[in-house]
């Protein structure tokens, strides 16, 4: 990426240090770790198999104490490729030693999977009796979650062959795609730029310019489109036939049980989300008549309103000494974590070529660290997505604290409560420091385009997917026009007749990772949004008292089940109606903006 293209912010240096892993894709360490851990993985099999139904409580303990760090030797196995990867997907030693990885993870699962499959078969009234012991009190949750998968598992064997195949299937085309969209590039006004710098273009002023970063996304997705569409019929099939063979009654299925989510909170809160579409259209028939036009296409959805506007591009240590006022306001302590990840260099900013797109936050494993992972390109929105993933980087720091492996990995849903908190407390921090009444409707809009980014259009992406997914099985493969089609039909019920797509839009479903990374995944955004919506109402409430409270909630991470753990703090999330107090949040955000719009004679 040539550095002409981009605005000097700071962060071109930020990248993170991974030595508390491995000194390098050379390490040696790295193949004697993967020695030593499959030596670990057959002694444990060798003590433990055929005999987990007839373990104590005292016995149990230590098997599971041994398991723990055999998940943590090859958890620092998984993040450093990752990780390493993400950064460079382009060169040939970080692929290399991923797929080596990748290899050696599905081999050391393999000997290791008799271990929950054991478990889940232990008779209901034995598994009772041994969860009530206090000794296995730190275990419990997990031991008894792991029982809901009992209707769902295979044989050994099976269970085998399915870790075994993944290398070659669901794995290695989700890391073809990360690879071919990585590589890919946009051609505009005779630059070719990454998928960051061309979708930057859209959030400018120019008009023209938008129009044509569009086109030119539209074009690259295009010149992909079969390898594109093969790859999604390919891991909607996969995913199809795990699901039969397990025997899931729906494509979703799955993914609400890993969440430990129930199908009726689940399904509340899409009806709620899509019940309230007319919040989208409203704000963006409002944007339409802000900008002067008669229709407000695709491209301009994310376009700045005419009004004036805050400091468009922020530095490297603007955007640090921003996150962290707002966090050491809420809480010192959540301030001090947030600082470490700045000090002792857990984040990755810098813009790279042929670096991964987007943002994400990984656990690690709880004896290294969380780290963060973004393109620092200087503007608002890059400030507010340090905000998300450091809110994200927060829990699992406190949640690898106080409960290990057994706490660090947060279901889904849950895990964006963190991010999209941390981000509502940057953007009320910057709105109370802001007086100019022009640019506090200009931030008003963005917070607005953000939240409904987390939920409107999160929510409609789950609707394309449910219709992909249904369709896969029940069509057989699905050509790039009926995919295009099921994408424009769920865009155009969100946005009505406020937004004109053209028909070329169609196409951007093809980009979209979280589609086949982890598929099911989109809705959580809105769970998370709709879910801190209402803990900040209790914090407005509450007051100080409350930061203690919340991160405790934090601190819980995966230790129970998310419903018991915000009852803490007086929510219920298995009432079907509490999805609408998040709306009803949001409505007032847009009826605020409206107001304003009109008080300054912008309409």
């Amino acid at each position: 990426m040539s550095n002409a293209l981009l605005e000097q912010t700071g962060a071109e240096q930020v990248v993170w240090d991974l030595s508390v892993f491995y000194k390098g894709v050379d390490d040696t360490a790295i193949s004697a770790d993967m020695e030593t851990t499959l030596e670990q993985a057959d002694q444990f099999s060798a003590t433990y198999k055929g005999r987990i139904a007839r373990l104590d409580a005292e016995e149990l303990i230590e098997a599971l104490q041994t398991l723990e760090q055999i998940w943590d030797r090859l958890g620092r196995l998984n993040a450093f490729t990752g990780l390493t990867f993400a950064t460079d997907t382009q060169n040939p030693k970080h692929g290399a030693i991923l797929q080596k990885n990748s290899e050696f993870q599905a081999i050391a699962q393999q000997r290791l999977v008799f271990f929950d499959l054991e478990w889940n078969e232990v008779d209901d009234q034995q598994a009772a009796a041994l969860l009530v012991r206090p000794e296995l009190a730190p275990y419990r949750h997990y031991l008894e979650a792991e029982r809901r998968y009992r209707p769902y598992q295979l044989s050994e064997i099976e269970e085998q062959l399915l870790l075994e195949k993944s290398v070659t299937g669901r794995s290695a085309w989700v890391r073809f795609f990360t690879q071919m969209t990585s590589a890919l590039r946009y051609e505009l006004d005779g630059q070719k730029l990454t998928q960051s710098q061309v979708m930057d273009k859209l959030r400018g002023e120019d008009r023209d310019l938008r129009h044509k970063a569009a086109d030119a996304i539209t074009a690259a997705l295009r010149d992909r489109a079969m390898e594109l569409t093969f790859i999604f019929n390919v891991l909607a099939m996969d995913k199809s036939n795990d699901d039969q063979r397990r025997g899931y009654k729906s494509w979703i299925a799955s993914r609400n049980l890993s969440n430990k989510a129930p199908d009726a909170v689940v399904d509340a809160l899409i009806d709620a989300v899509t019940g309230s579409y007319d919040l989208v259209q409203q704000h963006y028939q409002l944007k339409r008549k802000l900008l002067g036009v008669d229709h407000l296409y695709d491209y301009d959805r994310y376009a700045p309103i005419p009004v004036k506007q805050s400091e468009t591009i922020y530095s490297w240590d603007e955007a640090k000494s921003i996150v962290l006022n707002a966090f050491y306001a809420f809480s010192p302590e959540m301030g001090d974590v947030a600082k470490r990840f700045f000090d002792e260099n857990w984040i990755h900013a810098a813009p790279m070529p042929h670096k991964r797109s987007g943002a994400f936050a990984s656990p690690t494993v709880p004896t290294a660290h969380p780290v963060i992972f973004l393109t620092y390109l200087g503007k608002v929105d890059n400030v507010m997505t340090l905000a998300h993933e450091l809110g994200h980087g927060i829990h699992m720091y406190l949640s690898g604290q106080k409960h290990g492996v057994w706490g660090l990995h947060t279901p889904l849903t849950t895990a964006e409560m963190a991010s999209v908190f941390a981000e509502m407390l940057v953007f009320r921090d910057l709105m109370n420091r802001e007086q100019d009444p022009e640019v506090r409707l200009s931030m008003l809009a963005n917070k607005i385009e953000d939240t409904f980014s987390t939920v409107y259009r999160q929510t409609a992406m789950n609707r394309f997917e449910d219709k992909l997914h249904n369709a896969r099985r029940d069509e057989g493969e699905l050509s790039t026009d009926r995919l295009s089609a099921f994408w424009m039909e769920t865009q155009r019920a969100m946005f009505g007749d406020s937004v004109t797509l053209r028909e070329d839009y169609g196409l951007w479903w093809s980009y979209i990772p979280h589609f086949l990374h982890t598929p099911g995944y989109v809705y959580a955004y809105a769970f998370g949004e709709l879910l801190v919506l209402a803990l900040y109402n209790l914090y407005l409430e509450r007051g100080e008292s409350f930061a203690p409270q919340y991160l405790e909630v934090l601190a819980a991470g995966d230790s129970d089940y998310p419903d018991r753990i915000l009852a803490k703090v007086g929510l219920d999330l298995n009432d079907p109606g509490f999805w609408q107090n998040g709306v009803a949040a949001i409505r007032e955000l847009v009826e605020q903006e409206i107001a304003l719009a009109r008080e300054l004679g912008k309409i």
